[in-house]
Protein backbone atom coordinates (compact mmCIF):
# COMPACT_ATOMS: atom_id res chain seq x y z
CA UNK A 1 0.00 0.00 0.00
CA UNK A 2 1.28 3.26 -0.57
CA UNK A 3 2.29 6.27 2.14
CA UNK A 4 -0.21 8.20 1.20
CA UNK A 5 -2.79 6.04 1.60
CA UNK A 6 -2.09 4.53 4.68
CA UNK A 7 -1.27 8.59 6.02
CA UNK A 8 -5.48 8.58 4.34
CA UNK A 9 -6.81 5.36 6.17
CA UNK A 10 -4.85 6.24 9.43
CA UNK A 11 -4.62 9.86 10.03
CA UNK A 12 -6.70 12.18 7.23
CA UNK A 13 -10.57 10.02 8.21
CA UNK A 14 -10.38 10.67 11.57
CA UNK A 15 -9.41 14.15 11.68
CA UNK A 16 -11.78 14.71 8.65
CA UNK A 17 -14.67 13.23 10.87
CA UNK A 18 -13.34 15.45 14.00
CA UNK A 19 -13.33 18.69 11.78
CA UNK A 20 -16.67 18.18 9.82
CA UNK A 21 -18.96 16.01 12.16
CA UNK A 22 -20.21 13.21 9.70
CA UNK A 23 -22.09 10.54 11.09
CA UNK A 24 -20.56 7.36 8.64
CA UNK A 25 -17.37 7.23 7.78
CA UNK A 26 -18.64 6.76 3.84
CA UNK A 27 -19.36 10.88 4.34
CA UNK A 28 -15.42 11.54 4.62
CA UNK A 29 -13.88 12.79 1.05
CA UNK A 30 -11.52 11.14 -0.54
CA UNK A 31 -9.46 11.05 -3.78
CA UNK A 32 -11.53 9.98 -7.12
CA UNK A 33 -9.07 10.10 -9.40
CA UNK A 34 -6.23 12.91 -10.96
CA UNK A 35 -6.28 13.37 -14.45
CA UNK A 36 -3.01 14.88 -15.98
CA UNK A 37 -3.96 16.65 -19.23
CA UNK A 38 -1.02 17.89 -21.47
CA UNK A 39 -2.06 20.23 -24.47
CA UNK A 40 0.64 20.38 -27.76
CA UNK A 41 -1.08 22.44 -29.93
CA UNK A 42 2.56 22.22 -32.32
CA UNK A 43 1.01 18.58 -32.42
CA UNK A 44 -0.87 19.44 -35.60
CA UNK A 45 2.51 20.20 -37.88
CA UNK A 46 4.42 17.19 -36.56
CA UNK A 47 3.25 14.07 -34.99
CA UNK A 48 6.99 13.63 -33.68
CA UNK A 49 6.07 16.69 -30.93
CA UNK A 50 3.18 14.19 -29.75
CA UNK A 51 4.83 11.14 -29.23
CA UNK A 52 7.63 12.88 -27.34
CA UNK A 53 5.24 14.63 -24.90
CA UNK A 54 3.17 11.33 -25.22
CA UNK A 55 6.88 9.66 -23.88
CA UNK A 56 7.22 12.03 -21.18
CA UNK A 57 3.73 12.03 -19.73
CA UNK A 58 4.02 8.14 -19.64
CA UNK A 59 7.33 8.41 -17.49
CA UNK A 60 5.54 10.85 -15.21
CA UNK A 61 2.72 8.73 -14.80
CA UNK A 62 4.00 5.58 -15.34
CA UNK A 63 0.69 5.00 -17.44
CA UNK A 64 0.10 4.80 -20.89
CA UNK A 65 -1.33 8.24 -22.26
CA UNK A 66 -4.26 8.82 -24.21
CA UNK A 67 -4.45 11.06 -27.57
CA UNK A 68 -6.84 14.02 -27.20
CA UNK A 69 -8.17 15.06 -30.47
CA UNK A 70 -9.67 18.42 -31.65
CA UNK A 71 -13.63 18.54 -31.21
CA UNK A 72 -14.61 20.98 -34.01
CA UNK A 73 -12.68 22.59 -36.96
CA UNK A 74 -11.23 26.22 -35.98
CA UNK A 75 -9.46 27.99 -39.48
CA UNK A 76 -7.59 30.80 -37.77
CA UNK A 77 -5.47 28.07 -36.11
CA UNK A 78 -5.47 25.76 -39.16
CA UNK A 79 -7.20 22.95 -36.74
CA UNK A 80 -9.33 20.67 -38.66
CA UNK A 81 -12.25 18.30 -36.56
CA UNK A 82 -10.72 15.19 -35.50
CA UNK A 83 -6.72 16.08 -34.86
CA UNK A 84 -4.57 14.87 -32.32
CA UNK A 85 -3.48 18.23 -30.62
CA UNK A 86 -2.71 16.69 -26.97
CA UNK A 87 -2.78 13.92 -24.53
CA UNK A 88 -4.07 12.66 -20.94
CA UNK A 89 -4.15 10.25 -18.08
CA UNK A 90 -6.28 9.29 -15.48
CA UNK A 91 -5.07 7.89 -12.69
CA UNK A 92 -7.15 5.91 -10.29
CA UNK A 93 -6.23 3.53 -7.03
CA UNK A 94 -2.46 2.94 -6.21
CA UNK A 95 -1.28 4.67 -9.33
CA UNK A 96 -3.22 8.04 -8.09
CA UNK A 97 -1.77 7.62 -4.54
CA UNK A 98 2.00 7.39 -5.61
CA UNK A 99 1.42 9.86 -8.39
CA UNK A 100 0.02 12.69 -5.79
CA UNK A 101 2.97 11.82 -2.59
CA UNK A 102 5.62 11.82 -5.95
CA UNK A 103 3.90 15.89 -6.84
CA UNK A 104 3.47 16.61 -3.74
CA UNK A 105 6.53 15.60 -2.20
CA UNK A 106 9.24 15.57 -4.82
CA UNK A 107 7.71 17.83 -8.01
CA UNK A 108 6.63 20.67 -6.49
CA UNK A 109 9.27 21.94 -4.14
CA UNK A 110 11.71 21.65 -7.12
CA UNK A 111 9.61 24.58 -9.35
CA UNK A 112 11.73 27.70 -8.98
CA UNK A 113 10.53 30.25 -6.81
CA UNK A 114 7.92 28.19 -5.33
CA UNK A 115 6.03 30.05 -2.75
CA UNK A 116 3.15 27.68 -2.41
CA UNK A 117 0.08 26.79 -4.57
CA UNK A 118 -2.88 28.72 -5.55
CA UNK A 119 -5.37 28.01 -2.29
CA UNK A 120 -8.53 29.66 -4.78
CA UNK A 121 -8.30 27.17 -8.11
CA UNK A 122 -11.38 24.78 -6.72
CA UNK A 123 -14.41 24.60 -9.14
CA UNK A 124 -17.20 25.16 -6.50
CA UNK A 125 -17.81 21.20 -6.37
CA UNK A 126 -14.24 20.27 -4.40
CA UNK A 127 -11.94 19.62 -7.06
CA UNK A 128 -8.98 21.24 -7.63
CA UNK A 129 -7.21 22.64 -10.78
CA UNK A 130 -3.36 22.92 -10.96
CA UNK A 131 -0.84 23.91 -13.58
CA UNK A 132 2.55 23.04 -14.18
CA UNK A 133 4.48 25.19 -16.46
CA UNK A 134 7.20 22.83 -17.03
CA UNK A 135 7.49 18.69 -17.39
CA UNK A 136 11.09 19.03 -15.43
CA UNK A 137 9.99 19.63 -12.00
CA UNK A 138 9.48 15.52 -11.87
CA UNK A 139 12.62 13.38 -11.22
CA UNK A 140 11.78 10.87 -13.47
CA UNK A 141 12.42 13.19 -16.72
CA UNK A 142 16.19 13.86 -17.77
CA UNK A 143 17.19 17.36 -19.08
CA UNK A 144 19.47 15.97 -21.58
CA UNK A 145 16.25 13.75 -23.32
CA UNK A 146 13.36 16.36 -23.60
CA UNK A 147 13.08 18.51 -27.14
CA UNK A 148 10.73 21.10 -25.63
CA UNK A 149 9.64 22.23 -22.06
CA UNK A 150 5.97 21.50 -22.09
CA UNK A 151 3.25 22.67 -19.30
CA UNK A 152 0.86 20.18 -18.31
CA UNK A 153 -2.84 20.68 -15.87
CA UNK A 154 -3.63 18.43 -13.47
CA UNK A 155 -6.89 18.03 -12.03
CA UNK A 156 -7.64 16.30 -8.82
CA UNK A 157 -10.80 15.21 -8.18
CA UNK A 158 -12.42 14.46 -4.71
CA UNK A 159 -15.70 12.71 -3.67
CA UNK A 160 -16.24 16.04 -1.23
CA UNK A 161 -19.30 18.28 -1.74
CA UNK A 162 -17.83 21.68 -0.86
CA UNK A 163 -14.42 23.69 -1.41
CA UNK A 164 -14.18 23.65 2.23
CA UNK A 165 -13.97 19.92 2.54
CA UNK A 166 -12.02 19.48 -0.75
CA UNK A 167 -9.25 22.22 0.44
CA UNK A 168 -9.09 20.31 4.25
CA UNK A 169 -8.52 16.98 2.61
CA UNK A 170 -5.54 18.45 -0.13
CA UNK A 171 -4.02 20.33 3.03
CA UNK A 172 -3.96 17.27 5.44
CA UNK A 173 -2.21 15.48 1.96
CA UNK A 174 0.54 18.37 2.92
CA UNK A 175 -0.70 20.11 -0.43
CA UNK A 176 1.43 22.81 -0.43
CA UNK A 177 -1.01 26.41 -0.50
CA UNK A 178 0.01 29.26 -0.58
CA UNK A 179 -1.24 31.74 2.65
Amino acid sequence: MSRLRDTYQNEIVDAMIKKFGYKNIMEVPKLDKIVVNMGVGEAKENAKILDAAMKDMEQITGQKPVTTKAKNSIANFKLREGMPIGCKVTLRGEKMYEFADRLINLALPRVRDFRGINPNAFDGRGNYALGIKEQLIFPEIEYDQIDKVRGMDIIFVTTAKTDEEARELLTLFNMPFAQ
